[in-house]
């Protein structure tokens, strides 16, 4: 029977391509280095050669950002993220501590489910297939509805690409069916090994809760805190340059500048001079309202990735045309401060604080107001204020004299390129880290043997007693007595007898030397360990105990009666019925306070109903 249901029809295409794909990646999953390198490489070429057709397919598609912009976010795709893994290790041995004699040997984790934002498309589409081949994985792109066609027709380009240079049928696929009941069966496949999860907050959740390891991101409300030792001109430049970077749609943008008050004046100025246009009371309100209709938690769609210039026409705002950047002064942070939050267009907040305590102290409001762990930037020539500031922000990404959009995906800095930024504990992510194959493979490891395993057998009748060289050693060490070792040509070995289990007679005599040393009768008192032993010997060496009666002989002896019996000098009598605790048996070891007798309580009288 034909489908006609969507989601019918999504959630089939899930199920024949997460099959289809760990076909393809078990086959995968064998080839060399050399010749996933070869793949890798072939991809990344396919993949650079169309960086301007997949960026206006984005544009055209979605309506967000713009294409100069989203050439260069294909370009970190296609060649900043090849550049940082060539020469990358991901097959066989990929580490050897000689010293700690251990082996690490790459594990690929299988079939990959990649969800696929509006926002970035086409780069990280590329991005993410790249980072999976290079770690021997397949990948299932997963798209966001408002960007199929641009996101598929970048999946088809790679695949041709990787077939094309020996890789199996089905090892890039993507969903061109795609619905939401489709995305959640390929994120609850048998198949599929991990997901990488780039979206809103409920889909990055939803990756979370499939039951499969997932590597998503949190929401960034970035703060850039111009310190008063800063390039103001520079840092107000590279702020500008962030946030209006593909207009705001990477979550690493700016949404808020601090300035120091030292050089507040200075900053507005640059502002202005720059492109901003400054909010007035009414103005903000109406924008705030406009970003986040009745109160909502996210931009609404009608601004994401909009210049500013259409942000105010669309809020009743006119503003000259060479306008960059709107920005509302602001006092305070939270909920009823809607501009205070996460805006992904060319919208930002200002405010000023005193000194470099109190930014630090805004800029963590700011962060917990929704954007924990991700990413906030410092502009200073102060190297010691940098670091307070680093340390003390709640953020995993602190980009030092640059714009914290570039900076934090690795174009402007050193770290690692990528269009998937983990936010680690603070914001929800199992890892703080810039994903990249290291994340995509498992490390299996070879062990060798540092320190000798003693190898001895102990029967089930001894399993409870230590070995009897400790057994006299802690009678003599709570007692101040020497033991003299036995003879091994006489004696029995105080160890073990020559079938590995403990020689009782050796405990039995071992007992009595130190009893006898002490002056201790048979049948007298002795310690815990002591009593063990010589209970575990009575077999070959039975010795009389003392008499006792109903009164003193206890039923049951936990460790809080062994620590009272040492507080007050008593001693604790038990018979053979008597059940002694482990915690019990424990603290005796050390005290000589457990008596053994042979009284065994009379049973009860029976005794009338009525």
């Amino acid at each position: 029977m034909e489908l006609r249901d969507r989601d019918l029809i999504s959630i089939q295409e899930a199920r024949e391509l997460a099959a289809k794909a760990l076909v393809a990646q078990q086959k995968f999953a064998r080839f060399s280095q050399e010749k996933v390198d070869a793949i890798v490489e072939a991809v990344a070429k396919a993949a650079a050669a169309e960086v301007e057709t997949l960026a206006r397919a984005a544009v055209e598609e979605t309506g967000y950002g713009n294409v100069p912009d989203k050439i260069l976010k294909n370009q970190v795709g296609a060649i900043e993220v090849p550049n940082a893994i060539r020469g990358m290790r991901t097959v066989g041995v990929v580490n050897e501590d000689k010293e700690k004699k251990i082996l690490e040997v790459a594990v690929p984790v299988g079939v990959i489910c990649a969800i696929i934002p509006v926002t970035n498309p086409t780069s990280t589409a590329i991005y993410k297939t790249l980072i999976a081949l290079k770690a021997r994985n397949a990948i299932v792109l997963s798209p966001h509805p408002g960007a199929v066609r641009c996101i598929c027709q970048t999946a088809k380009i790679l695949a041709r690409a990787a077939v094309g240079a020996g890789a199996p049928e089905g090892i890039v696929t993507c969903m061109e069916r795609n619905t939401l009941a489709g995305t959640q069966e390929l994120m609850h496949a048998p198949e599929v090994g991990l997901i990488l999860a780039t979206g809103g907050t409920g889909l990055v959740r939803a990756a979370y809760s499939s039951g499969k390891p997932a590597y998503g991101v949190g929401p960034g409300n970035v703060p850039a805190f111009i310190e008063h030792t800063a390039n103001v001109h520079k840092a107000v430049a590279d702020i500008f340059a962030g946030k209006t970077f593909d207009y705001g749609t990477l979550c690493s943008s700016e949404q808020a500048i601090v300035a120091e008050e030292a050089v507040r004046d200075a900053a507005l100025e640059e502002c202005r001079k720059q492109g901003g246009y400054f909010l007035n009371a009414d103005e903000a309100r109406a924008i705030g309202e406009l970003i986040f209709p009745g109160g909502s938690h996210a931009p609404s769609p009608k601004v994401v990735g909009r210049p500013a210039t259409h942000v105010a026409e669309l809020a009743g705002i006119k503003v000259p045309t060479e306008t960059r950047v709107l920005i509302a002064r602001l006092d305070g942070v939270g909920r009823e401060i809607p501009l205070s939050g996460e805006k992904l267009c060319p919208v930002l907040g200002f405010y000023s604080v005193p000194n470099l305590a109190a930014g630090i102290d805004l800029c963590t409001q700011l962060l917990r107001h929704g954007g924990m762990g991700h990413t906030a930037s410092i502009h200073s020539q102060d190297a010691a204020a940098v670091r307070e500031f680093g340390v003390a922000v709640p953020a995993f990404r602190v980009c030092v004299n640059t714009a914290s959009t570039h900076g934090s995906v690795g174009y402007s800095t050193n770290l690692f390129p990528a269009m998937t930024l983990g936010c680690g504990a603070l914001g929800g992510n199992i890892t703080s880290d810039n994903i990249g194959p290291q994340h995509l493979m498992n490390l299996r490891r070879l062990a060798w043997e540092s320190r000798p395993v003693e190898h001895r057998t102990i029967s089930a009748a001894n399993r409870m007693n230590a070995p009897a060289a400790k057994v006299a050693a802690a009678s003599a060490g709570a007692t101040g007595a020497t033991v003299k070792p036995t003879n091994p040509q006489s004696q029995p070995s105080a160890a073990s007898s020559a079938s590995g289990v403990p020689d009782r007679a050796a405990i039995a005599h071992a007992v009595e030397h130190v009893m006898a040393h002490l002056g201790i009768a048979r049948g007298g008192a002795a310690s815990g360990a002591t009593k063990s032993a010589a209970s575990a010997a009575s077999s070959t060496s039975p010795a009389p105990k003392p008499a006792a009666t109903a009164t003193n002989v206890s039923p049951f002896v936990t460790e809080g009666d062994v620590r009272r019996a040492v507080t007050r000098g008593e001693k604790i009598f038990i018979g053979p019925k008597t059940i002694l605790t482990p915690s019990a048996r424990d603290v005796a070891g050390s005290e000589n306070v457990i008596v053994l007798t042979d009284y065994v309580p009379p049973a009860p009288a029976a005794t009338s109903s009525e």
